[in-house]
Parts: structure tokens; C-alpha cells; sequence
């Protein structure tokens, strides 16, 4: 069988950076192909050549037995290419269907558009996947809700070749599982499949061979039956990687002290009656499928969002919270899931980015000192072995980890007493993460209060010294030592849980 898909000795230079530099790669049909590195490895490079977003400057790609030139967007899907972006590529001010069916409305030859055909072949799509509304308008979708949108419109198009740049980085096991079902159906249908993910417990789950690339560069074409984990890690970063997860706090117990105190806190929408405490030392986490409430309670402690009832207490003292500036000024930061939406400016540079929390301490009579503003991100940077040429250069220049670091260092440059880290290492390589756990790690051990939210659970068990899990807008229960689990939280998560207490509860008073 001969391949779909080839690149040969492909080139790709932005002014003076080096993206890519002679990298190589072959799709077979029917073929899950991972394509793995770390952030600024290329790999998203590649996959914007091959969908037509920009060209390369050395180089062939081989389509179905000849060479192709792809100068637009339009041409690669016109041939039978078609790319799930990373980040996501929607209107956010139409509807989850027009988004869905935006490239058939756009090939439709009448004037008019057929609302309702178009509204039901979306939820045809949905329907594999996760239900959302199709007449809901898309910026106002969390995160998460608009990747599976972005995923179904990819899946409206009639591709030979499917590329899924991060497909799962704002999703839970459970959506994750249903875009692998659909992967497995393409397979079946002899459309090869490139797939990106930092996550490698689903590379080595649905993926046949493995190419890796570091710094710009091809290093290796590996079968997946035939490897493992730590050799691709290893063949990513150039080094060996020990011990990814930092040890945990072993001295915390009910004697602890508390930093923050939520009791019976309700939103006007989804939570209902949620109470826990955050211990000093401790790194909790914060699980739960998409919809269970984890980022809308963030948004519920850090006055992003109304709570119509409960009570929050910081240092044994009520925390009076109306917006998100009092929250600031109190000593409590929330480090958003959607960095590049509202975590980070990306056309700033590090230093503005570093300080946009407070211009009090870099400002002298309404002026920012830039030298004390450089300083101030120069020392964070070091603290956080943040890698840039200065802190003068844009955040977007960087990789999305030390975009992370930057995200980061911006929280910690207010000095606050608790941070909620919202999906802290989402569309992160594995080796800046493991740099990222060790820098929450050491932020407890500081004392400052650190609450994790995230959708993999190998890093909340990995990382968390307790986990809470939420169900509806509930907590359902929380594990912690031998019962920190996947297996545990599914069933919190799930309401299995609650299910199973609630029958044996029947039965007793039966």
C-alpha cells in the first residue's frame, strides 16, 4: 500500500526563527499517525502548510501519487485535506449550526439557506459526540463546548486526510472517548488520520506509528506497539524525564490550617450548596466532566460570576468579593483555561503581561517606569525558568508553555495568598509541564494556596494532594491517598456514586 500523504524535506523559516528545517512524514491510509514534540517543535508549522494557511519555503508534498502546491485554506479541503485547529477557528457570533455547516453553506449554489436542513444535519453531527444546542450562539459556549464544535465541523467535510491539532486539550475522558470512536470510524473508512496531543496516554491508545520532532527538526519514525512512553518523552526533550510529578505533602491532616473556607456557596445557574476548605501546603484538586460546575465555581469564589448564597472565608476572615478587583486586592488570582482568549495579551510583550494585574508597583504618577516593569518580569522569568530572548518580545513569539509561564508569573506578580490554576497545563508539552507541576509544588510548600481544575486526571492524581470531584453543580464526594483513582473519580463524576449511596439507602429503609 503506498502512502496518501507525504512531505519531503520541508522548510518553513518566520524572519530569523527556524520553524521547521527538512522534517519528513508519510500517511498511510486508514492510519492514526501521532506527530508529537514539544511546544515550538514545528508540529503545528507542519500542519499549517499542509491546510494551506501558509507555504513552505523548501520542499514537496505528495498527495494521492503527485506533487500539490496549497496556497490557501480552500485548495487543501478542495483536495481532500482537512485540519481540526488547535486553537479555535470559529464566528463567535453565529450559531453552532452556521459554524458547523460553514464550509457546505458557503458551496451551497441557491441564494437562500435552508435554516432547518441546516440546523438538523448539525445535530446529526453532534449527536456522536456531545449535545449542545445548535441554535446557541457560539461565543457564548464555554471552552470546551466550542472545541466539540470545532471537531464537528471538521467532520462535516469530505477529506481523505483528517489532521486533529489538540483535539482533546479542553476535553474530559468521557468527549474524548467519543471523538476516538469517530477516529476509529474514519480508520475504517481508509481516511488517514494525523493526530497532535501532548497526552500520551491517548497517543498510545488510538495511534499507529509515532514521528517525533524537536526543535524544527525530524528525530523519528517509531511504531507505537513497539515503544514506550518514557523513549518518545525522551526522543521529544532530548533528555531523560524522572519523576514528572513532584512529591506530595505527606503532613497535611484535619489539624492543618485552612487557608480559605467555602460553605454552601449556590450560583444563580448550576452550584448548589458546595463546601470544602483549602488547606495550607496542600495542591486540591478540582474534577468533574464538562458541565459539573469546576470552572463556574472558580468564577463563583473569584467574583467572575454572582453566588446567591454561602459564605467564603480567607485567613479565618469573611472574604467580601463583588468583582473580580476585589478579589485581586484580597489576595485571591484565577488563572483562566482559555490562555490565549483571556489568560495572556498575545501582541504584548512579557514584561505588560507580567504587570497587567497592577500597574501600581511598576507606575510613577500615571506612568509605567519600563525599567522597573522589565526588573519586576526579568526576576518572575528566572523564578519560573521562563525562556525568551528578553522580556521586551511579544508573548506571542513564545511557545505554549512559557506562554503558561508568563500566565503564571502575571498571577504571582500581585503576591497573592491562593490561586486557582483553571486547566494549568493545557496544550503543554511534556516537559514544560512537568516544569509547570514542579513550580505549583513549590508554591504550596510556600504557603500559598494552590486549587487545580483539570480534565486529566493522570495529573490530578499525580499532582493533587486531595481531589474533590463535582457532579451537576454538587461535590459528589472526594478521594484522596489509595483511593485517588480513575476508576473513583469516573464514578463520582458520573453520579455513579451518588446512585449507588442513594439505592443502598432505599434498600435500608425498605
Amino acid at each position: 500500500m503506498q502512502p496518501i500523504l507525504e512531505v519531503h524535506d520541508i522548510h518553513k523559516s518566520f524572519g530569523p526563527v527556524k520553524a521547521l528545517r527538512g522534517v519528513n512524514l508519510s500517511l498511510m491510509p486508514g492510519e492514526v499517525h501521532a506527530l508529537m514534540g514539544e511546544n515550538g517543535a514545528g508540529k503545528s508549522t507542519l500542519m499549517n502548510i499542509l491546510s494551506g494557511v501558509f507555504p513552505p519555503d523548501q520542499g514537496r508534498i505528495h498527495f494521492k501519487g503527485r506533487d500539490i502546491v496549497l496556497p490557501d485554506p480552500a485548495t487543501a479541503q478542495a483536495h481532500g485535506i482537512g485540519l481540526v485547529h488547535q486553537e479555535i477557528a470559529l464566528c463567535p457570533d453565529i450559531s453552532v449550526a452556521e459554524n458547523i455547516l460553514m464550509a457546505a453553506t458557503n458551496a451551497r449554489t441557491s441564494f437562500l439557506m435552508n435554516d432547518r436542513e441546516v440546523r438538523e444535519r448539525a445535530k446529526k453531527v453532534l449527536a456522536d459526540l456531545i449535545a449542545i444546542p445548535v441554535d446557541e450562539k457560539v461565543g457564548d459556549l464555554p471552552i470546551a463546548s466550542q472545541q466539540i464544535v470545532e471537531i464537528a465541523k471538521a467532520l462535516t467535510l469530505d477529506c481523505d486526510v483528517l489532521i486533529f491539532d489538540e483535539p482533546t486539550a479542553a476535553l474530559t475522558d468521557t468527549e474524548a472517548e467519543a471523538l476516538f470512536r469517530i477516529i476509529a470510524d474514519l480508520k475504517s473508512r481508509n481516511i488517514g488520520i494525523i493526530y497532535i496531543s501532548h497526552r500520551m496516554a491517548e497517543i498510545f491508545a488510538i495511534s499507529d506509528r509515532i514521528t517525533v520532532f524537536r526543535d524544527g527538526t525530524f528525530i523519528d519514525t517509531l511504531i507505537t506497539a513497539e515503544t514506550t512512553p518514557d523513549a518518545v518523552a525522551t526522543k521529544m526533550v532530548g533528555r531523560e524525564i524522572l519523576n514528572q510529578f513532584p512529591a506530595k505533602n505527606r503532613d497535611l491532616d484535619d489539624a492543618t490550617p485552612s487557608l480559605m473556607s467555602v460553605r454552601d456557596l449556590s450560583d444563580k445557574g448550576l452550584l448548589r450548596d458546595i463546601s470544602f476548605d483549602l488547606r495550607k501546603g496542600e495542591v486540591l484538586g478540582l474534577g468533574g466532566l464538562i458541565g459539573a460546575g469546576r470552572s463556574e465555581l472558580a468564577h463563583a469564589i473569584c467574583g467572575l460570576s454572582t453566588k446567591t448564597g454561602g459564605k467564603i472565608m480567607m485567613h479565618d476572615k469573611p472574604l467580601m468579593v463583588d468583582n473580580y478587583s476585589d478579589s485581586i486586592k484580597n489576595g485571591l488570582v484565577y488563572l483562566s483555561e482559555d490562555r490565549k482568549g483571556s489568560g495572556v495579551f498575545l501582541d504584548l510583550s512579557i514584561a505588560a503581561n507580567i504587570s497587567a494585574l497592577d500597574l501600581g508597583p511598576v507606575s510613577l504618577r500615571g506612568i509605567v517606569r519600563q525599567r522597573v516593569e522589565d526588573k519586576r518580569a526579568e526576576d518572575l522569568g528566572r523564578l519560573l525558568s521562563l525562556r525568551c530572548a528578553n522580556v521586551s518580545q511579544p508573548v506571542s513569539s513564545l511557545s505554549g508553555g512559557n506562554q503558561q509561564k508568563v500566565a503564571i508569573a502575571k498571577m504571582l506578580s500581585v503576591q497573592p495568598d491562593i490561586i486557582i490554576f483553571d486547566e494549568p497545563t493545557r496544550g503543554v508539552d511534556v516537559g514544560a509541564k512537568s516544569e509547570i507541576y514542579t513550580i505549583l509544588r513549590n508554591l504550596a510548600a510556600e504557603g500559598v494556596g494552590v486549587l487545580v481544575i483539570s480534565s486529566e486526571m493522570p495529573e490530578l492524581i499525580g499532582l493533587c494532594d486531595r481531589i474533590l470531584v463535582l457532579h451537576e453543580g454538587r461535590i459528589a464526594g472526594q478521594v484522596e491517598d489509595e483511593n485517588m483513582t480513575e476508576e473513583e473519580i469516573m464514578k463520582l463524576a458520573s453520579g455513579l456514586a451518588c446512585e449507588s449511596a442513594a439505592m443502598t439507602r432505599r434498600e435500608m429503609a425498605s
